[in-house]
């Protein structure tokens, strides 16, 4: 896999950093606000969809009888 999770932690603090900067201009501000409200979109997203990864895990994990009948995660026994 080539993301991960530590890649988005790191793409959100170089984000932080370009929003820090003193000397950005009002448009470049503005520029750098939309740029903001668009990862902050798509890192939501992402961070939900691992949540969801992690609670399937768990399930299979406490359920493993279960695995056979989700047919839609897909398996590496298929």
């Amino acid at each position: 896999m080539k993301n991960k999770l530590t890649d988005l932690n790191n793409h959100l603090f170089a984000q932080l950093e370009r929003l820090s900067d003193e000397d950005l201009k009002p448009e470049e501000i503005a520029q750098e606000v939309s740029r903001t409200e668009a990862i902050v979109s798509v890192s939501e997203q992402i961070v939900r969809n691992a949540d969801l990864q992690l609670k399937a895990v768990a399930i299979l994990a406490q359920h493993e009888r279960m695995r056979p009948h989700l047919t839609m995660i897909g398996t590496d026994r298929e």
